[in-house]
């Protein structure tokens, strides 16, 4: 039976909390907030038909020199800086490492791609991709051309064969990326590349139990693409966005299915974020309910932070759902907001309870109010519609890539959500077209 929940109850749970904000009584959290820069307005048509990317720090009140040195700095701590989590191999090769596990993951290299693409750093790019197709994909075999998503950066052997889905899927969309904004003659066929892992994709017949890293009947990103994750999946593989561009820059013969695929994502986000929360957990069936595995239940945690992101994204580029996008924006940002604007805490069962099982990350067991989370929150933002969303926007202004209280300190995951986060509400994070000579 689908569960029902009730506004009035949630704020009545949420009355006894810290609001941050002070402007309104504890019971009234649901409600809009008053503030100079008045309500915002959302954008009502997408990036791909205007051609233009929204700056929300240049809205809020911000300059342009300090948006660009914030951008700036952001990408130097991540990728530059003393505690960097990229690090070069030789003269043309370089990977991003998840420190806090001790290893290189197709999660970050495929986010530092998408990094350097947009951000027109070429060697970057190449160096990184070198050093993917070295020691990540498979040559050969059943699993060809696919990536295994674990690697001891310092030996390159694998941690496990593997992959998982949203790596390819990254990958597939950094690639044509690249082709597009430096051509194909530079030392790399990106677009031969990207076609490599598509075709591979659309070739793999069960053999060895590996699939397809779309569930074909389904037309939804599974988990893993083999036979143990075929018929699941992670809401936040759900990027509606890039299978908009596949099937505009792909060109492999399957580009209404693509966009079948964009249709399908958004339907499915509907379904897998609550009603009033907007929480997703973090693993699902293909219809949205939760999926447990592992012997813990599903809950809103880490890979959950990325769908607001995921969904802000497909409407700041698309805007094809923006009816719904508009109304989660207020759901989550007002559950959050209800949590406390400075404190929100980071895993949620998807009423809106504190789970009894908190995910561990980096040796440490605890709830904290997350950069991760604070940084995708405020991406949300693009698709706000009430003044409540300046106040998130400000949140990432004011927040900073630093080691917490208790020194624990993630410059990989927090890191890379947190520059995305920043390039998207800079205007940074777009749809590269073919360049045209």
């Amino acid at each position: 039976m689908k569960k029902k929940y009730s506004l009035t109850l949630l704020t009545l749970v949420y009355s006894g909390l810290s609001y941050g904000q002070g402007t309104l009584p504890a019971n009234d959290c649901n409600k809009d907030v008053e503030d100079s820069r008045g309500t915002m307005i959302p954008w009502e048509k997408g990036a791909r038909e205007t051609g233009i990317y929204r700056n929300l720090f240049l809205e809020a009140g911000y300059s342009q020199a300090d948006i660009d040195a914030k951008l700036a700095k952001a990408y130097y701590d991540v990728f530059e800086g003393p505690k960097r989590v990229y690090f070069e191999v030789g003269d043309s090769m370089a990977y991003v490492s998840d420190l806090k596990n001790h290893d290189a993951r197709t999660e970050g290299l495929s986010y530092g791609m998408m990094v350097a693409v947009q951000l027109n750093k070429k060697e970057v790019f190449d160096r990184l991709w070198r050093w993917t197709k070295e020691y990540m994909q498979h040559q050969g075999g059943a699993r060809d051309a696919y990536f295994a998503w674990s690697v001891d950066p310092k030996t390159g052997k694998h941690n496990s064969e593997g992959s998982a889905s949203d790596g390819e899927l990254y990958f597939i969309t950094d690639l044509l990326f690249a082709s597009n904004r430096w051509g194909n003659e530079t030392g790399i066929n990106y677009y031969a590349e990207a076609r490599r892992i598509l075709d591979a994709m659309w070739s793999k017949d069960g053999t060895e139990g590996i699939m397809n890293v779309i569930n074909v009947e389904h037309k939804q990103i599974n988990f893993v693409p083999d036979k143990f994750g075929y018929d699941f999946t992670d809401p936040s593989y759900h990027l509606p966005a890039f299978f908009e561009i596949w099937a505009e820059y792909a060109e492999d013969g399957h580009e209404q299915f693509y966009r079948d695929c964009a249709d399908t994502a958004r339907v499915f986000l509907h379904k897998a974020c609550d009603p009033v929360t907007g929480l997703n957990v973090d693993l699902t069936e293909f219809s949205g309910a939760p999926k447990t595995a592992w012997r813990r239940p599903s809950a809103f945690r880490y890979d959950s932070w990325r769908v607001p992101m995921n969904i802000a994204m497909d409407y700041s580029w698309y805007a094809k759902d923006k009816e719904w996008q508009q109304d989660y924006a207020v759901r989550f940002q007002n559950f959050l907001f209800c949590r406390g604007i400075d404190t929100f805490e980071d895993q949620f069962n998807q009423d809106g309870t504190l789970p009894d099982y908190i995910l561990s990350a980096g040796g440490y067991q605890k709830l904290r109010h997350s950069l991760g989370l604070v940084s995708t929150s405020a991406a949300a933002s693009l698709m706000g519609t009430q003044a409540k969303s300046w106040k998130f926007v400000d949140a990432l202004w004011n927040a900073r890539l630093e080691p917490y209280e208790d020194e624990y300190f993630d410059p990989y995951y927090d890191g890379l959500l947190y520059l995305f986060s920043i390039m998207h509400l800079s205007g940074n994070y777009r749809i590269i077209s073919p360049v045209i000579n």
